[in-house]
């Protein structure tokens, strides 16, 4: 063994030892196993009881429990919080693409000296589950607004749950429908500029709408795209083997607040049979240059210990190489989205995420 070696046991996460989670891991942020011990997500998450090549209703019917349970733990880590002071919110409500109604949750300063940064903010869920309405991004849209942005929260057709069945590439009509009509009505909203942002799911939609506006040449309405540890890749039912020889994250830190084995089952809700594996619409992590070539600017925001980690850092370094103006930081010592979600257990850590969205946001010019 030479001086320059790695052995196994020094690798990182799982990838030196398998035994590891997020309490063990010596990564991890010790505010973040404190809170992640309330709630029993500092250990391993329960495997998932099927494959992706169960029947579909079962998928459905997973994917509907696993978000009950996503929605009663976002209600319970912002319930002792105290409300945001000085915030207007009201909802559009505008017709979709299928004949489907599109809520809009608008969240702006209750006074503001003239038009602010605007967000299109696309939630997360795999695009299988969740609401632009639930408690976390409720908050999330209120502590960005804070900062003085306009935010609008989409209510986007799932792929599976309360606002399913609707696979690919359902969901993303309705964002794509959503950025037009923001983008008519930036005058009426106050906007100056508009940034399509969103995390896990919702950044995979991100992607998505600024790859779709630009081959529909409608980058026009898009300044900016914020996409938080992006969902983009697809591979999370391939073997421990191809998933390492690619992105090694999927396997360094598969189980830690979230698994490979739940995202191929959201995987193939999105996208039955994987018809749209390598389409970078449905999965953005398969753009070519030619799809990033003239993009806005983007960032990418990943955390340390997401399984996700990896496909966020190759988006960046594909937006590098096509000449976008791209940015990328990471969140050290948590797990996938933890810096959205325990808002009371490391405040630092959330408002250091809510700054870098508004110090993008604020930095464009249309």
């Amino acid at each position: 063994m030479t001086a320059h070696s790695s052995p196994a046991e020094k690798r990182p996460g799982r990838l030196g030892d398998p035994t590891l989670t997020l309490h063990t891991d010596p990564r991890t942020d010790p505010q973040v196993v404190k809170a992640l011990a309330q709630y029993g997500l500092d250990q391993d998450i329960v495997p998932a009881p099927l494959r992706p090549d169960a029947p579909r209703e079962q998928l459905l019917e997973f994917v509907t429990a696993a978000e009950a349970g996503s929605e009663q733990l976002f209600a319970a880590l912002v319930a002792d919080l105290e409300p945001v002071p000085g915030l207007v919110h009201h909802t559009e409500t505008i017709p979709g693409p299928a004949g489907n109604d599109i809520q809009l949750y608008v969240t702006r300063p209750a006074t503001a000296p003239a038009a602010l940064p605007g967000i299109l903010y696309l939630h997360g869920g795999g695009m299988v589950m969740l609401k632009g309405s639930g408690p976390i991004y409720a908050r999330f849209h209120d502590e960005l607004a804070a900062t003085g942005l306009v935010i609008i929260g989409v209510e986007f057709r799932n792929g599976g749950g309360e606002l399913g069945p609707h696979p690919f590439p359902a969901g993303l009509d309705d964002c794509a429908t959503a950025l037009d009509w923001v983008h008519q009505h930036r005058t009426e909203l106050g906007i100056s500029t508009l940034t399509v942002a969103g995390e896990s799911g919702g950044g995979n939609l991100a992607l998505a709408t600024a790859i779709r506006a630009k081959r529909e040449d409608g980058l026009a309405a898009i300044d900016g795209v914020y996409a938080l540890v992006p969902f983009i890749s697809g591979l999370y039912g391939a073997s421990a083997e191809e998933r390492e020889a690619v992105l090694p994250s999927l396997v360094e830190n598969d189980g830690y607040l979230t698994a490979c084995d739940t995202a191929a089952i959201f995987a193939e809700v999105y996208d039955p049979g994987a018809e749209h594996a390598t389409d970078p619409l449905c999965w953005p992590f398969h753009a070519t240059a030619q799809d990033l070539t003239e993009l806005p600017p983007h960032a990418i925001s990943v955390d340390e210990l997401d399984p996700l980690r990896d496909e966020g850092l190759a988006y960046h370094r594909a937006l590098l190489a096509a000449g976008v103006q791209a940015t990328c930081r990471t969140v050290a010592g948590t797990g996938h989205a933890g810096d959205l979600m325990f808002r009371a257990a490391v405040p630092a850590m959330y408002e250091a995420t809510v700054q870098s969205v508004h110090r993008f946001a604020a930095g464009l010019r249309s």
